[in-house]
Parts: structure tokens; sequence; C-alpha cells
């Protein structure tokens, strides 16, 4: 795991030095998450948010590479006899590093590794908070997903995360998130270049 997190933050680091061109933004939207189980248990999706900075770095006309910095709330519900509803809130601090495809119609292709911190959780029913000690520091995850971007800056991208790791502590039964993101970003380059070409 520590491996991996160097290498994302290489990228992060020292990208900029190497390539032609970077563009820095926001971004933020919605999360559509849920836990998959490998005893199939039943659960209900959670909607939550996610918040953070990007930089695409341009390596080539039709190539881009995209570290991500951003805040995600995840987790799902799952309705307990006799408990209740039970609501898992797992808070993560992602760092996916993309590649993308860049078309000419704006439109861009994406997909790379992406690691996560779990900031906190917690499970509960109604005000009782349950146990929330046995998830996994981290969660290593497959992004794929598809974006515009305008000439304004301004951007949209749908993406789904696909869980490659246990995030049950190594434990029965697997856990593992996936996780449906509709977002809105904003690259101050891309704006501002184009305020210097009308000047």
């Amino acid at each position: 795991m520590k491996k991996a997190a160097f290498i994302l933050l290489s990228v992060v680091a020292f990208g900029p030095s190497l390539a032609q061109q970077t563009v820095f933004g926001v971004k933020g939207g919605m999360n559509i998450s849920n836990l998959q189980y490998s005893d199939q248990s039943s659960t209900n999706k959670r909607i939550g948010l996610h918040l953070g900075i990007l930089a695409q770095i341009h390596a080539a006309a039709k190539w881009a590479i995209e570290p991500e910095f951003f805040y995600s709330l995840e987790g799902n519900s799952a309705i307990l006899i006799p408990q209740g509803t039970v609501y898992t809130k797992l808070n993560y601090l992602a760092i996916p590093v993309l590649v993308q495809y860049l078309l000419n119609s704006g439109f861009r292709l994406e997909s790379g590794p992406q690691i996560a911190y779990l900031l906190s959780a917690s499970t509960k029913q109604r005000a009782t908070r349950l146990t929330d000690s046995h998830f996994q520091s981290t969660a290593i995850s497959l992004p794929l997903g598809v974006g515009y971007q305008g000439t304004s800056g301004f951007g949209l991208d749908a993406r789904y995360c696909f869980g490659l790791t246990n995030i049950n502590n190594g434990r029965q039964p697997i856990i593992q998130g996936i996780v449906l993101q509709l977002g809105a970003f904003y690259s101050f380059s891309v704006a501002r270049a184009r305020r210097t070409r009308k000047q």
C-alpha cells in the first residue's frame, strides 16, 4: 500500500515538470455508492458527495494524465431484522491518477488506478453508533469514465469506480466499494488562455 501511495504522489509532485502543459482546476459532484458483499448480502445505495482539486498534464495532443485529490463520502444502508436500518458512512481522501484520451469534440475517455485513504468511518442505527473499527485504512479501485469540457473551462464527467480490494480489514465476507460519480469541474488555465486570446 505504501509503495502504491508513493507512486501516485510522485506523479502528482513531478508530473508537471515533465509535461508540456499543466491545467489546474477544481471539481465536485454527487456520489451514488454501495458496498458489495461476497456473501451476497443485500444493501441499499447511499447518496454522498465528492469535492477536490485536479491537475491535467498534457503529455501529447491526444493524451493527458490527470491526478486528483478529493474528499469522497461513500457507504450504504441495510435493513436488518429486528435491528432496523443500519447506515454505514465512509469518508475517504481519494487520489486517482487517470490516463485520458482526448477527442477533438471536447469529450474524453479516462481510466487509471485510484488509492483512497479512510479518514473516518461510522456505522449507526438511528442515533446509536455501532462498531466502526473493521474497515481497512486504504482502498484500491479502478475508475472508468467519460467527460466533456467546453472552451469556457467548465466541464462535466461521469465515472464508475470498481473496488479491487477487501475493505473489511482482511476478514470475511469480502466487502468492496462501488461508486458512481456524477460531477462538474472547472479548469482555471483553460479559461485564462481563452481570455488572453481575446485581448
